[in-house]
């Protein structure tokens, strides 16, 4: 399947594509090399020329833009933390499937990590441009996508999939903290309180 009917799927009808995931024989990296990878890499890479390139402009204010050099290592590292961070989620998801009625399935577990970022990724192509970077809160509809994946992947009992849910996303807020902090470091002081 292509990627870009993966990713249509997904997004417009995530029940009968978590199906399909779920029959689908496991390969981790054929996941992270056909759809994490480029994924990931394509919404940093938007980051980096929203960011860098083009700049944030306030009227009445120059342009601010993140040197060039400092992006790209910002961004190679916030890159190779996101691909490890896509299999801490999916231990994650593993370990507390039980407490909701799940199983500890590993396999299961990193199709649904890696498949349930795919709307937070294709929203971050919004930060080409500055001015709609906003707009990358629509990538919170891959709580939904997370949500309606637990229970065909996991076994998850429903009437405990928001908690279950939560706790994941909880999670990977956390983690997702952390991996923009350590991003952060590589972006000169003077650059990062514009």
């Amino acid at each position: 399947m292509s990627l870009i009917t993966r990713v249509k799927n997904l997004i417009l009808s995530p029940k009968r594509e978590w199906e399909a995931i779920a029959a689908e024989p496991f390969a981790m990296r054929a996941i992270y090399a056909n759809h994490v990878v480029p994924l990931s890499g394509l919404s940093i890479l938007a980051a980096f020329v929203g960011t860098s390139l083009i700049g944030y402009t306030v009227p009445g204010l120059p342009t601010f833009r993140i040197p060039v050099a400092a992006g790209l290592i910002a961004g190679i590292a916030q890159f190779v933390l996101g691909l490890a961070m896509v299999w801490v989620i999916a231990q994650a998801i593993r370990v507390i499937a039980p407490h909701f009625g799940g199983r500890d399935d590993a396999q299961a577990a990193f199709k649904v990590a890696a498949y349930a970022y795919t709307p937070a990724w294709v929203a971050g192509l919004f930060q080409v441009l500055p001015g709609l970077s906003i707009l990358s809160v629509l990538g919170l509809y891959g709580i939904y996508v997370l949500h309606v994946g637990l229970p065909r992947l996991m076994g998850s009992r429903t009437d405990k999939g928001l908690v279950y849910t939560a706790c994941i996303v909880a999670i990977g807020v956390v983690l997702g903290v952390l991996v923009s902090l350590v991003a952060a470091q590589f972006i000169p002081a003077s650059a990062r309180g514009f």
